[in-house]
């Protein structure tokens, strides 16, 4: 658990309206928003930041990173400013090496809602055949002669399991929120500053005055307006729509024009025709096949995916539960109840998220019938 930080917080300075924060490191990556900022040599305690919220750039790779004063840095993969919760990862993407060497939020304004407790095992390269795919080593922490796995100390049985393959218990440790299987990030969360409500309401935080820690919300949607989601969302309803409207109305009237042009060209004739029904549209998706070709994972104890509102299905909108099948579509590796998903590509060959059409293939083409006929009398 996080310890409180040290009375000489209270007098840090605060920046002044001629001192100039940047928002973001030449890498790119998530914005810098208050609590956090970018400080010099990214000191937590700078100018630019709340006490313990000072990030920094990397040096080698320009990336926004976070130094843990008993851990190091780490690469900050997301910040989620309505939750108050950031996702920080290795920079040599080997998580659990820092796991082994040590991972201590002590002197920091962090926290975490969960504990998991891991052990890792020394498997031989005999035991990983025997497994046939049910062990998956680490790459990092392997090589050819021996792999290494972890498992939740928890599960009782993945453990027995991993012995009778002759695997041997290295260490066990406990970490924060992780997303298990990839190890691609630890979920950590603060308490102090709270800006949650400031920021769920569009506003931004920042420091009431120059000789406190009190902070303030501003930048707040004018009393009696509506939020700006709420106006972007209203901007797009009308305007497509109109958009659209106006575009048929001038197709439609010079359409008209054109055929009172050619009638005026044209003698005088007798016309008979049976009507058309509507064409049927007939679209498909993807086989059975192919969309059990696509991968499937069981998710671990936990339940979640650790990126931002992965933990709710984007079909059905129901959170994911412990040891549920989920399924990803190859290339934009979307993750999905796999019954959700199964069900939508059997009607639409495209992924319902960004709309790629799996494994680069094209997209569908509605087919059209029509049964219906036509005949015309022409007399002189």
């Amino acid at each position: 658990m996080a310890l409180p930080f040290f009375f000489l917080s209270l007098f840090l300075l605060k920046p002044t309206a001629a001192q100039t924060c940047s928002t973001s490191c030449p890498a790119g990556g998530p914005e810098v928003k208050f609590p956090f900022g970018l400080n010099p040599d990214g000191n937590p305690n700078g100018p630019c930041s709340y006490p313990g919220f000072g990030l920094s750039c990397s040096n080698q790779t320009q990336e926004l990173v976070l130094n843990l004063p008993q851990s190091g840095q780490f690469l900050v993969r997301y910040i989620d400013y309505d939750n108050q919760r950031i996702w920080i990862n290795d920079p040599d993407l080997c998580l659990p090496r820092r796991f082994l060497d040590s991972f201590n939020i002590s002197g920091t304004p962090f926290d975490f809602e969960f504990l998991y407790t891991f052990t890792f095992f020394n498997c031989s390269a005999t035991a990983i055949e025997a497994a046939e795919g049910g062990l998956r080593p680490i790459p990092c922490l392997s090589n050819r002669n021996y792999s290494v796995v972890a498992f939740p100390t928890a599960s009782a049985v993945e453990s027995t399991n991993v012995r009778q393959f002759g695997c041997r218990p290295i260490t066990t440790f406990t970490v924060p929120f992780v997303w298990y299987g990839w190890w691609d990030g630890v979920r950590l969360e603060w308490n102090n500053p709270d800006c949650r409500s400031c920021s769920q309401r569009g506003g931004d935080c920042r420091f009431k005055n120059r000789t406190g820690l009190e902070i303030e919300c501003f930048n707040l949607p004018s009393e009696g307006g509506l939020p700006r989601s709420a106006k972007y969302g209203i901007a797009i309803g009308i305007g497509i729509p109109g958009l659209l409207s106006l575009i048929g109305l001038v197709l439609f009237i010079g359409g008209r024009k054109r055929a009172d042009r050619r009638r005026g060209n044209l003698p005088s004739v007798e016309f008979s025709a049976s009507i058309s029904p509507s064409p049927e549209i007939v679209i498909t998706g993807l086989d059975g096949q192919t969309i059990e070709s696509y991968p499937k994972t069981k998710l671990g104890e936990s339940g979640r995916l650790p990126k931002p509102n992965d933990n709710i299905c984007p079909i059905c909108l129901s959170e994911y539960q412990p040891k549920e099948t989920l399924r990803s579509i190859p290339d934009c590796n979307h993750y999905f109840h796999a019954n959700c998903i199964d069900e939508w590509l059997t009607m639409n060959a495209s992924c319902p998220l960004c709309r790629n059409s799996p494994g680069g293939s094209a997209q569908v083409t509605p087919s059209i019938s029509s049964s219906s006929s036509s005949s015309a009398l022409l007399s002189p």
